[in-house]
């Protein structure tokens, strides 16, 4: 399966850097560049159940396709989300279904960074998208 364009720039960028302090600066950088959500988004309705931190997440389709928002309270948090909506913004439903998040954060050089409370979050969030993506199928 290939990956969108922005995934695949995330993974030439992460793959090509050595040490983990070298990605723990580019994942942050990630996650400074995740646009700003509207205050008015910031509503307990888009806030993902499951996550310590505080995570709000936005998505609609579009010609078939599901473009995500979203941000968080964590600086850490942020980048792995950015790198998550790098990985599924303009899937399908269907692809996005299939999404298989321990093997990109793999791909990425991330997993053995992401604590079991991180990695659960995460799936929290994958799993509000592929709610949304069910809900207005």
């Amino acid at each position: 399966m290939s990956l969108p364009t922005e995934a695949e720039a995330a993974l030439d960028a992460f793959q090509a850097v050595g040490s983990w302090e070298q990605r723990a600066r580019m994942l942050m950088q990630w996650g400074e560049r995740l646009p700003a959500l509207a205050e008015a988004e910031k509503v307990d309705a888009n806030l993902v159940q499951g996550c310590e931190s505080l995570v709000w997440l936005v998505g609609h389709l579009q010609d078939g396709h599901w473009h995500f928002a979203a941000s968080s309270d964590a600086r850490m948090i942020r980048g792995l989300v950015a790198l998550l909506l790098a990985r599924v913004n303009g899937l399908s439903a269907v692809a996005l279904q299939a999404v298989d998040l321990p093997d990109w954060f793999n791909q990425l050089g991330l997993s053995r960074q992401l604590s079991p409370s991180r990695s659960n979050g995460l799936n929290a969030v994958l799993q509000r998208m592929r709610e949304l993506s069910r809900m207005q199928n």
